[in-house]
């Protein structure tokens, strides 16, 4: 009797170690370079350490006179209207003491094949007082965009990307809807069929090193890695700019960037909508 049963707590103990190898209960419960917690792939790359990270900050200037802003009638809108005591204006040319805002910035090259995760907070699009807020959005590939209607009247979210599907959808009462991109563009119009001055314009980008200048003018692409960089500048309507900045390890970078109305008509790139059938 002894012989079979030393025979069976042998089979036992091979199994029960082949297991524990196969589910990595050898490991302590650490993951392999090439996966993260739950099983998933690591995106490589996908993390620039803090003692190395870098920031470029910038500053994106108007030379002369800003075109006058143009106003917009909502008197058909009162609900609209209430929420603009001094008027509505078009939100095309923001400049404030000599600093343009709504410029989207981004970096167009340099980051060489580096993955990055997609980031789990969602970016928010608003519509309140009849206005798109805000008016240029920037977000990663992916990442969902919270589409809000903050009116509780008819509105509707025409967008008319290139890259990728587009959508429109209407949203007749307070409420949220999300959406997302799978694929980098720069840029994707939108508009409200209802109301046709509503326009914003959204960035997507397959990294999370993209911004839109404040009304100080002033953006920031803070924990790069190290490297030399591409550097664009968009707006709506003077087209694009760009610079090649090199930054060192925990190095931050200044770079300023100017328009001017003289610009105005420059070729502004966007490509023609996708028709869908």
């Amino acid at each position: 009797m002894d012989h079979p049963l030393k025979q069976i707590l042998a089979l036992v103990v091979v199994l029960g170690i082949s297991v524990a190898t196969a589910c990595g209960g050898g490991g302590g419960g650490e993951t392999t370079d090439g996966e993260a917690d739950g099983g998933a792939p690591a995106a490589a790359g996908s993390v620039v350490s803090p003692d190395s990270a870098a920031t470029i900050n910038g500053t994106v200037s108007f030379e002369g006179t800003a075109p006058a802003a143009e106003p917009i009638d909502m008197s058909e809108e009162p609900t609209c209207a209430e929420k603009h005591p001094d008027g509505a204006v078009r939100q095309q040319v923001a400049v404030t003491d000599g600093r343009l805002a709504n410029v989207y910035v981004y970096v167009k090259s340099g980051l060489g094949d580096r993955a990055f995760p997609t980031p789990s907070a969602p970016v928010t699009l608003d519509q309140s007082g009849c206005r798109y807020s805000p008016h240029i959005v920037a977000i990663q590939a992916g990442q969902s965009l919270a589409i809000m209607n903050s009116d509780g009247i008819l509105h509707n979210i025409n967008t008319q990307p290139t890259e990728n599907r587009g959508f429109n959808i209407s949203q007749p009462v307070v409420m949220e809807t999300s959406r997302e991109f799978s694929r980098p563009e720069v840029m994707i119009p939108v508009k409200c069929d209802v109301h046709g001055w509503m326009q914003a314009f959204i960035g997507v980008q397959g990294h999370p090193y993209a911004s839109v200048s404040g009304a100080d003018g002033l953006f920031s692409l803070a924990d790069l890695p190290p490297g030399e960089y591409e550097i664009e500048v968009w707006h709506e309507l003077y087209g694009t700019q760009s610079q090649t900045v090199t930054i060192g390890v925990k190095e931050t970078a200044e770079v300023s960037f100017t328009f001017n109305s003289d610009m105005a008509g420059n070729h502004v790139p966007m490509g023609e909508p996708l028709v869908l059938r």
